[in-house]
């Protein structure tokens, strides 16, 4: 078994850069100290230090060591931390994954639920491509995952997705913009700039579809795969700009936009995924009944 006590010298020897001040920081005499690293340094088979005057260098092994031996008791200072404070009141972990084409707003109403609870919650969010925060919830690195859409068929992933809700569409510009878009929606959007999500977002081909079935022709402009770039570009009167309804008041208000249409005919549906056929992490449930009581149950005001 490795002798951590000497890797603890080695240590205090490396940090001090000499023996004999290592030595008195450690209550022990220069030989014995002296002893103890000559002992590793036969057991790992390698020098550990080399004299450069009347200081001790490391060698490369050395600085491996050395670099080894930190984290090492890092690790241990904290685990001893841990165990102490074993019966204090600690707040429970809720690791949760974002897929990036979900609206931040969306993402914080769904979630602040979870920190309402009566226990203290740690909340960790991640964000990244859906199929990678698949692949982290497999591993039970997440508790689950919020998307706009089902997990994809065909992934070597066991999981289960949970419908919080559904909306429709609002579509927003800029005031100036707006003012200058002839006849009744959804006619007005013909020709009309428009700012489009990107390719990863589950709203963007049925958004296409339903403007191809109703004749309607915009002139797209901008795709945009961040939700607040595109909503930035709206704002600065670049196109007019489609995201689910149940935001639409709180984007109008944010962003100094109004709303020029909506339509049921498109929806926008977001999931809870997890490796649970049945919830059960109290944060994961309070977010899925918030959600379907809340959220997604009522219209919401389309005009700023």
């Amino acid at each position: 078994m490795f002798n951590y006590r000497q890797l603890h010298y080695f240590q205090a020897v490396a940090k001090s850069g000499g023996i004999a001040r290592a030595a008195e920081q450690l209550h022990l005499t220069p030989q014995t100290l002296s002893g103890q690293i000559g002992q590793l340094e036969d057991r790992l088979g390698v020098e550990l230090f080399r004299r450069a005057g009347r200081r001790l260098e490391l060698t490369e092994a050395g600085r491996l060591a050395l670099s080894y031996a930190d984290e090492i008791f890092q690790v241990g200072g904290e685990l001893e931390e841990a165990l102490r404070n074993w019966h204090a009141e600690r707040p429970f972990l809720f690791r949760v994954g974002i897929a990036d084409v979900v609206p931040k707003s969306i993402a914080y109403r769904l979630l602040a639920p979870a920190l309402a609870l009566p226990e203290q919650v740690r909340m960790v969010c991640r964000e990244d491509k859906l199929e990678r925060l698949l692949a982290e919830l497999a591993v039970h690195r997440l508790d689950m995952v919020v998307a706009d859409s089902p997990m994809p068929p065909g992934m070597d992933v066991k999981g289960y997705s949970h419908r919080l809700g559904e909306c429709g569409t609002t579509f927003l510009a800029a005031p100036a913009l707006a003012a200058t878009l002839e006849g009744e929606f959804p006619q007005l959007l013909d020709r009309a700039p428009l700012l489009i999500p990107g390719e990863d977002s589950a709203l963007r081909a049925p958004l296409l579809r339903w403007l191809h079935a109703a004749n309607i022709h915009p002139r797209l402009v901008g795709e945009f795969d961040d939700g607040a770039l595109m909503k930035a570009f709206g704002q600065a009167g670049a196109g007019v700009f489609a995201l689910p309804s149940a935001i639409a008041a709180e984007v109008a208000a944010q962003y100094g936009v109004v709303a020029v249409g909506t339509t049921e005919a498109v929806r926008e549906r977001f999931f809870l995924i997890t490796v649970e056929r049945r919830i059960s992490h109290p944060a994961a449930r309070v977010v899925t009944e918030a959600a379907r009581s809340g959220l997604f149950t009522a219209g919401v005001p389309l005009s700023a």
